[in-house]
């Protein structure tokens, strides 16, 4: 009795965890991460419209934020959007008519590539939109952010 109440908690746990989760994406192009949250501290790397991150903190205007690479940075919270992409990370995601491994093939995405979530994800598979604005399936082993 005693494991299955401490299986049940760390699961409980677990779940929390996941729905703690903030994902967002960048709105423009070209804007600079920080090793601290200012602008005069060091410029880690630029990233593109659209590009996913995973918000850790909030502390005035400033977010910090995790990468698909797993890189920790600061960016300005002005530069984030609610809206959801999601990045290819393996070579090649396929988007399909289904939700399902026998949907027809829609279309391809390069890895670095991005998606925009339409619904959350069931069964394995989440509804996706092209930026040119091709609907369809991809699989979540596929892509980041989540």
């Amino acid at each position: 009795m005693k494991r299955l109440v401490i299986t049940l908690l760390m699961a409980l746990g677990a779940a929390q965890c996941a729905q703690a989760l903030e994902f967002r994406s960048v709105k423009e192009t070209g804007v600079a991460l920080y090793e601290a949250p200012a602008l005069s501290a060091k410029k880690l790397f630029a990233v593109s419209r659209y590009y996913p991150v995973e918000v850790l903190q909030s502390q005035k205007e400033w977010a910090r934020v995790r990468d698909a690479t797993g890189g920790i940075a600061w960016i300005p919270s002005a530069a984030l959007s609610r809206q959801r992409w999601l990045l290819v990370v393996t070579p090649q995601a396929g988007v399909r008519d289904k939700a399902a491994e026998d949907g027809k093939l829609l279309f391809t995405v390069p890895k670095d590539g991005v998606l925009e979530m339409q619904t959350p994800p069931q069964d394995g598979w989440v509804k996706v939109r092209h930026r040119d604005g091709s609907v369809g399936y991809a699989r979540i082993t596929d892509l980041w952010g989540l």
